[in-house]
């Protein structure tokens, strides 16, 4: 009996943590191919070859946030589905776990956060995400960066020199520019 006690109590517990998160199934999987093919996609138009050989594009399905490394991450997002787009610059320099995230990006209702969430079907594994978090005294996620969304569009790294950072600016379609272009 207190086995099936211990169990219903760690189902209980995983099932109502303010920082679960059951993502979306159709997050799309791409073989290595395909991937390179979407990095270059989506790699910005620019005539600086420093920042084209040093601004990735993430994909989601590359979990960056899952180990600190000390980079940083462009964030396009927004507030609300009229508001206009615009680039959160961050640095990956915190491990995330239950109940501790970090603010990235501060709107009126919710807040972009990296924060430690589950993924798939399976409420077993989880992994560090960027995420839209309501603010405290309102519950839930309003959305997921894996999930093609309307407040997270896409992630950028820098994997040049820090004090080499690219000024980042973004047009009024969302496509990111370099500032000075």
């Amino acid at each position: 009996m207190r086995k099936w006690l211990s169990f219903l109590g760690a189902i209980t517990l995983l099932g109502t943590s303010t920082t679960s998160l059951v993502a979306c199934n159709n997050i799309p999987q791409y073989n290595e191919d395909e991937l390179q093919q979407i990095k270059k996609e989506n790699q910005i138009n620019t005539n600086f070859q420093e920042i084209k050989e040093n601004l990735e594009w993430i994909c989601p399905q590359e979990q960056p946030f899952n180990t600190v490394d000390n980079k940083y991450y462009f964030v396009v997002c927004r507030g609300n589905e009229n508001d206009v787009w615009e680039i959160v610059k961050f640095k990956n320099d915190t491990e995330i776990y239950f109940n501790k995230w970090k603010k990235i990006k501060e709107f009126n209702n919710f807040d972009i956060v990296l924060c430690y969430t589950t993924f798939g079907n399976n409420l077993a594994k989880y992994k560090t995400a960027i995420s839209g978090i309501y603010k405290p005294g309102i519950t839930g996620f309003i959305d997921v960066w894996e999930n093609i969304n309307n407040y997270i569009k896409a992630v950028y790294r820098w994997n040049g020199d820090e004090q080499k950072l690219p000024d980042l600016i973004v047009d009024n379609n969302g496509n990111v520019k370099v500032n000075s272009e």
